[in-house]
């Protein structure tokens, strides 16, 4: 029986030319996820950093307006004059009654503005067009010009967004990115003011966002929504009156 010994033999030594070729793969794989992963970290703060200037910029562009308003009143007062409101640039349209007894023209309109249920609500842009459907629809609907704060009330508790057909939660701005990134639409508060502020790529937000699941309001809807708002009812234009009628049911 051979002696048994500590000393590496020359084949112990040889360290065959296939595993020094996976130890080198493995390390280059290695030095490339940490490469990647601190690209991604970087990429990541710098996006952040973006997204928070943009929230900044944001609150003096809203500050700005509200201050501009509040001088234009005064100096209309001064002036004797009344003070007009500029056109609104933004409906949000609720729909308060269900399918009976609906025309074909009208069920249409409604089915094109994803109003499928009473209490869903949505984002609509002010334009000739859609003024003329809403007229069409107005027994059927209730609408006005959302505030910020209704506007952001809204996306925030009750927002949902459209991803593969699915109705996804706006969990986090991951969301938002990867559906909007390419209109530059990367968080919420980007979501935001897209639809608050009629932007350019305001058609992609609003149809992004599913249709807004609301509760009945206070007291529920009773007789009054076949009368018009107008009339002391609840359906057709209320103006500003309908960012109450978000409080009651978002």
């Amino acid at each position: 029986m051979a002696p048994s010994t500590t000393v590496p033999t020359v084949q112990d030594v040889e360290v065959p030319e296939t595993l020094l070729k996976k130890r080198k793969q493995n390390e280059k794989a290695r030095e490339e996820r940490l490469a990647a992963a601190t690209a991604a970290r970087k990429a990541a703060k710098a996006k952040r950093k973006v997204i928070f200037k943009r929230a900044e910029s944001y609150v003096k562009e809203y500050l700005a307006k509200e201050k501009e308003e509040v001088r234009l009143k005064r100096a209309a007062r001064a002036s004797g004059d009344f003070y007009v409101p500029a056109e609104p640039k933004v409906y949000f349209v609720i729909r308060i009654r269900g399918i009976n007894n609906i025309a074909p023209k009208p069920r249409k309109i409604l089915q094109l503005l994803r109003l499928l249920q009473i209490n869903n609500g949505v984002f609509v842009k002010v334009t000739k067009a859609t003024q003329q459907m809403l007229r069409l629809v107005e027994p059927y609907v209730t609408y006005g010009e959302p505030n910020l704060k209704s506007v952001r009330e809204l996306i925030y508790k009750r927002g949902y967004g459209k991803v593969d057909k699915q109705r996804i939660p706006l969990s986090n701005n991951a969301v938002i990115e990867e559906a909007l990134g390419k209109y530059d639409i990367l968080s919420v508060e980007d979501l935001v003011h897209e639809i608050f502020t009629a932007g350019p790529n305001f058609k992609q937000a609003a149809n992004f966002l599913w249709p807004f699941k609301l509760s009945n309001p206070t007291g529920g809807w009773r007789t009054r929504k076949f009368k018009h708002f107008v009339q002391g009812g609840d359906f057709g234009n209320r103006e500003t009156n309908i960012n109450k009628l978000i409080r009651q049911m978002n």
